[in-house]
């Protein structure tokens, strides 16, 4: 019997514009289970994005509800959000989103230092080897390619052994050879830590390699 770690119940996300109410999301439910690779695709605007960000609990819904592992997001204040963000999920974001007054080396270690475990040095070392950046720990962010940023950011996802992991556009910014890379490395990984991935993408061979694939359309599932 599988078991669901993300489940949304009639989400809706209404935002107030100069215009009027725009509504981005409309009355979306689905059920990921736990080890399943899912790929949210749709039209840039269609609300894939901001979907994504309501599961992992870093928004919230107008209206709805989303429960996330055993807890239910939205009855929690931010700062419950937060803790359950920090023990459950992880995320790779298209902008990478490190630190750049931390090496790759101490980008990777926040997590588990976040976490209040020991270990956070050699764990994060051992990660960078895992993604091929073993000789780079010291180097800055701005002494990595685009790729390499990237592929930091991945082993600084799975340094908190998440439940979950949340994609958004992973390959974006990056060439289609350096995106073939990260997307082999990020796949591995999640079968090693047998993790759940969330993927948002345009790219149709990325959503291929999922177990299955949810459509948004103008803030529907199809």
């Amino acid at each position: 019997m599988s078991r669901t770690v993300v489940r949304a119940e009639g989400v809706s996300k209404v935002v107030q514009t100069s215009e009027g109410d725009l509504t981005i999301l409309d009355g979306v439910s689905l059920e990921i289970n736990a080890g399943e690779r899912v790929a949210v695709v749709g039209a840039s605007g269609s609300g894939k994005t901001t979907l994504l960000g309501i599961l992992a609990g870093l928004d919230t819904p107008t209206s709805g509800t989303v429960h996330l592992e055993d807890a239910c997001l939205t009855d929690m204040d931010e700062e419950a959000r937060a803790l359950v963000r920090g023990r459950y999920v992880g995320f790779v974001f298209q902008s990478f989103q490190l630190l750049g007054s931390l090496t790759a080396l101490e980008n990777v270690m926040l997590p588990v230092e976040l976490r209040g475990e020991r270990g956070a040095r050699s764990e994060a070392a051992a990660l960078l080897d895992k993604v091929g950046l073993g000789d780079r720990t010291h180097h800055y962010p701005r002494q990595l390619s685009g790729g390499e940023q990237q592929r930091v950011a991945i082993a600084r996802a799975f340094a908190s052994e998440p439940s979950v992991l949340f994609a958004d556009e992973p390959t974006g910014n990056l060439d289609t050879a350096t995106g073939e890379r990260v997307i082999e490395l990020l796949f591995e990984l999640n079968r090693e830590f047998d993790t759940t991935l969330i993927l948002v993408t345009h790219d149709s061979r990325l959503a291929e390699r999922c177990d299955r694939s949810i459509e948004i359309s103008a803030g529907h599932l199809v």
